[in-house]
């Protein structure tokens, strides 16, 4: 199982969703860094259980720990060592299913691959472990505020209902409104359909935008590590992600190459592109243009309805998943595809300032 991401800037996580805490380490994170707790803090508050109408109830307050690579306020170049103590895992939930495969989860597969599981909530397979990707995250975040770089995200649609109408302003004050849209009326017409969902004992998808400005021409590798490939992977290694476009995304198929093309120009000897149809990355490369990506995540499946499935002696059974779950995910993975961004463009800018 590989448990490290990253090449120069490598985050390897750890825990389970009950266990008795998660966390990571961060190693090759370049010395000098301003860093402490509550800048960490800010970015698990954005994803912590406990909020919202399309959220669990599970309460956890994730306060974070630096263990070790911050001296005086400043990274200092060593591994840092984070970690979270879990306070509201009920186990006693899941005990009538440790022998039974939910529809939709990791059950099956974890059992075929390890003939063990951990069956409290999912054990390691669960959207828990997005914790440690967001605090290491965070810590990319600040490596790349230093060279101009921002990663933002945002719903773009929930429960089948699309943003239409909002402003780069809107976007980043994403982390103001309850469902992370920046479309007041698409939110407002989401939040009843999530209302639905759940009388119905059931769950609804969606899709996240993620931009980065401010990343230069000249990242990513021209064939193997391309920047999009390296996207594209951090993204869909997401919980419950199950697509990504960059740029026009699959609307190209449609298009003509005519259409397609954004046409560069020079002004003021600087280069600029007229559009953004590529999504900031040419050949692998990244252009100077916004970084652009979307990420389609499927409707959760702990879900209340009866349904059918097997148990461990292959027996057909019916199940209905007790437990505090998501009724979507889409709110709290907004900071998730914040972090996994960050952490692929961090190594990138690495590779970049190695290379020079």
């Amino acid at each position: 199982m590989n448990n490290t991401f990253g090449k120069l800037f490598c985050v390897t996580s750890f825990g389970e969703s009950h266990g008795l805490a998660v966390g990571c380490v961060v190693d090759g994170c370049p010395a000098g860094i301003e860093l402490n707790e509550e800048d960490i803090q800010k970015e698990l508050d954005k994803r912590k259980p406990g909020s919202g109408i399309a959220g669990t109830k599970r309460n956890e307050s994730d306060a974070i720990k630096i263990l070790s690579g911050v001296f005086e306020g400043k990274t200092t170049g060593t591994p840092i060592a984070l970690i979270t103590f879990n306070e509201d895992q009920k186990s006693r939930d899941y005990s009538n299913i440790k022998a039974v495969f939910r529809p939709g989860h990791a059950d099956f597969t974890y059992e075929m691959k390890y003939g063990i599981r951990d069956y409290r909530g999912g054990g390691r397979s669960s959207a828990r472990e997005t914790l440690a990707r967001v605090a290491a995250g965070a810590i990319a975040k600040k490596v790349l505020a230093k060279e101009g770089i921002k990663v933002m995200a945002f719903v773009k649609e929930l429960a089948g209902v699309p943003c239409e109408n909002y402003s780069q302003k809107d976007i980043e004050s994403i982390y103001e409104t309850e469902l992370r849209m920046p479309d007041k009326t698409a939110e407002k017409r989401a939040s009843e359909k999530i209302k639905e969902a759940i009388k119905e004992k059931d769950s609804v998808g969606g899709i996240i935008e993620v931009i980065a400005k401010g990343v230069p021409a000249g990242f990513g590798e021209p064939v193997y590590g391309k920047l999009s490939a390296e996207i594209a992977s951090a993204l869909i290694g997401i919980n419950a992600a199950k697509g990504v476009e960059i740029g026009s995304g699959f609307k190209c198929a449609k298009m003509k190459g005519s259409e397609h093309n954004d046409t560069i120009t020079s002004e003021n000897k600087k280069i600029k592109f007229l559009t953004n149809n590529a999504g900031g990355i040419l050949g692998g490369i990244s252009t100077g243009e916004d970084i652009v990506a979307r990420v389609a995540f499927k409707p959760l499946a702990s879900i209340a309805q009866k349904q059918k499935t097997i148990n461990k002696d292959l027996k057909n059974i019916e199940i209905e998943i007790a437990g505090r779950h998501d009724v979507s995910v889409c709110p709290r993975a907004v900071p998730v595809v914040e972090a996994m961004l960050a952490l692929v463009l961090v190594n990138a800018l690495l590779e970049q300032k190695a290379r020079k």
